[in-house]
Order: C-alpha cells, then sequence, then structure tokens
C-alpha cells in the first residue's frame, strides 16, 4: 500500500471555500457593515418620506423662514370632503365643533394638536365662506398661521377647546394672499403631505 504525502492530498470544494473566507473575512465583514449602513439609510429615508406633515407640521413663517410645531403628533382620523378640488376636513360630530357669532370653538379628540384644530377651524369658515382661490398651499400657511395667533398654550388634550375668531381667519387668509410665488412654491413640500389637501 501506498503511503500519501499529506501536502498533496486533493482539497475538496469545502475546503477551497473555508480557505477563501479565512483569507478573505476582513473584506467580507466589511461588506455586510457597508450594506447595513445603507439599508438603514434607505429605510430611514422611506420612512420620513411618507411621515406625514401631522406629525410633524413645517411651515413658513410670514418671513419665508422654516418653523416646526411638534404639538401634534398623530395622524388627524377627522373626515374629508372635496371643495373645489380640494379636500378639507370636517368634523362630523357636533360636540367637536361649534360655531358662535363671532367664532367657531373646536374640541380636541387623542391626537390633536392646535394644527388639527385649526385647520378643521378653517375647514368649517370655508364651508360658510367659500373661496375658490385658495390652493392647498394657502391653507397650509393659514392653519399655521391660525395656530400662531390663538391664546392657547401648553399641551392640547382631549379637554381641549380653542376658540378662533372669524376675524382672525380672514386675517389669515388675506395674509395668504400676499405670499410670492417662492413662498407658495416652498409651501408645495408640506401641503403634499396633508392627507387634508391631496
Amino acid at each position: 500500500m501506498e503511503h500519501q504525502d499529506p501536502m498533496f492530498e486533493e482539497e475538496t470544494p469545502a475546503d477551497q471555500a473555508k480557505l477563501w473566507i479565512q483569507e478573505n473575512l476582513r473584506i467580507i465583514v466589511s461588506v455586510f457593515i457597508v450594506a447595513a449602513i445603507a439599508l438603514g439609510i434607505y429605510s430611514y429615508s422611506q420612512r420620513t418620506q411618507t411621515d406625514q406633515v401631522d406629525g410633524e407640521n413645517l411651515f413658513l413663517d410670514t418671513n419665508g423662514s422654516k418653523t416646526e410645531d411638534t404639538t401634534t403628533g398623530l395622524t388627524d382620523t377627522t373626515p374629508s370632503s372635496v371643495t373645489n378640488g380640494v379636500k378639507t376636513e370636517i368634523a362630523t360630530t357636533p360636540d367637536l365643533s361649534r360655531e358662535t357669532e363671532a367664532s367657531f370653538v373646536e374640541q380636541a379628540v387623542s391626537g390633536n394638536g392646535t394644527t388639527h384644530l385649526a385647520r378643521r377651524a378653517l375647514a368649517h369658515y370655508l364651508e360658510k365662506n367659500p373661496d375658490s382661490s385658495l390652493t392647498a398651499e394657502h391653507k397650509v400657511y393659514i392653519e399655521d398661521y391660525l395656530r400662531k395667533n390663538i391664546n392657547h398654550s401648553g399641551a392640547v388634550t382631549t379637554k381641549t377647546s380653542i376658540e378662533f375668531s372669524k376675524t382672525l381667519i380672514r386675517q389669515a387668509i388675506d395674509s395668504s394672499k400676499t405670499l410670492n410665488d417662492k413662498q407658495l412654491q416652498n409651501l408645495k413640500k408640506y401641503s403634499a403631505r396633508v392627507n387634508a389637501y391631496r
């Protein structure tokens, strides 16, 4: 019987693969790390693109700079209707909205912030006083104007009612009509994310 020298034994494919992995372990680990980071970045960017403005309300103030409303956190579940090709939210429960001679009083529900309430007040105002010249961008500006100019401080809870005077709403509408094209163009990226204005 011949005795073979272990140096000349043929390597099996499994042995070759094991040897290749050992020699290239650093490269393999690096590729996995880069892939994991890329996947994480992609996942994060997809998540932030699909977030609704309702959760992060960013708008222009009158001088064109961005402001942020972090008082809202959940998506508004208020029903909506379409007027002049623009979808607007309308509260269907009479307890949530009350009209007086001089104002609209909006009652918060779970997940509402001041922007949600301003949006409902605007929708109710426009129901009674239609204005076909208002675009979705104008409406985003108006609701932001309203939330900044109301007498309310602190958190919004289900016990919160906010009064929006009809005069203030009219001022907000008039102010929105003074926006220049650059400001309106900037608001497009926000209005596109508001379900009520799609």
